[in-house]
């Protein structure tokens, strides 16, 4: 890779990630506010968003060109990577097991894990959909 487009990436990643590290941030503080403490919903959303973005920028960047470099490290690799949280995930995890309400990490992690699927499934199909109209 030549130099200056490595530089160029990176200067990318790092704007993506604080914007997307602004928008967990902001997100989570507006659930928690509108929703209440007593389940995760932030990290839930955060990381159910990433998946269906993430499906649909992997096809909408493919076919792009020298271009689809840039897009993936601001879009993907910033914004999403900052966005989307597993550590949050697994730490949320943890303190359900460790409270009384174990039984909802389980539950958390199931309804994460299959949603986010589902969801990067749809992104995908999305953005196929929309590249053959």
């Amino acid at each position: 890779m030549i130099p200056g487009v490595w530089w160029q990436q990176l200067g990318l990643v790092a704007a993506g990630g604080a914007l997307g590290a602004m928008l967990r941030f902001w997100l989570g503080g507006l659930l928690l506010r509108h929703i209440g403490s007593g389940f995760p919903w932030g990290t839930l959303a955060v990381n159910l968003i990433g998946s269906f973005a993430a499906g649909f920028l992997a096809i909408w960047l493919e076919e792009r060109g020298p271009a689809a470099l840039y897009w993936r490290a601001f879009l993907m690799v910033g914004i999403l990577g900052a966005l989307t949280t597993y550590s949050a995930l697994m730490v949320e995890c943890l303190l359900f097991a460790k409270s009384s309400r174990g039984d909802w990490a389980l539950g958390y992690l199931a309804v994460t894990l299959a949603a986010g699927l589902g969801l990067v499934w749809l992104g995908a199909r999305t953005a196929a959909a929309l590249r053959l109209s």
